[in-house]
């Protein structure tokens, strides 16, 4: 929220508080918009962090990362099978992972292989624990 949204926003503001407060004076939509620019700068994102959930957010890349949470290191052409792409898709798929900070690869003659990082690990398990359980 910037200053000129805020700016903006000012009169509408000290309605709400003249409501919440039944007197509201400049000090108190003073303080409301310091708290605003606060809570701002605390909830603003760092980009891997939308890169990563970005990630996750495709079927291929979502599937790939629960595959390799659960099944330690891979090579593409195990994967590839098990999400029925091609493996020139799940290559794509895992550098993507990779560049969010969720796999890491290595390199072992002429192949590649792919493990989920603990970050990975740490963002499903959060899903798994908060998913709603049908009754």
């Amino acid at each position: 929220m910037g200053d000129a949204e805020l700016a903006v926003n000012t009169d509408r503001l000290r309605r709400l508080l003249g409501d919440q407060l039944e007197d509201c004076c400049d000090s108190d939509v003073d303080e409301r918009v310091a708290e605003l620019r606060a809570l701002e700068r605390e909830t603003t994102a760092p980009g891997g962090d939308l890169t990563a959930l970005q990630a996750l957010g495709g079927e291929t890349r979502y599937r790939l990362a629960r595959l390799l949470v659960a099944g330690g290191e891979r090579c593409v052409c195990e994967l590839a099978p098990l999400v029925d792409v091609s493996e020139s898709a799940v290559s794509h798929a895992l550098s993507s992972l990779a560049d969010a900070g969720l796999v890491e690869r290595r390199k072992a003659g002429r192949w590649r292989y792919y493990r989920a990082t603990d970050r990975a690990t740490a963002l499903l398990d959060a899903l798994d624990a908060t998913r709603e359980v049908p009754a």
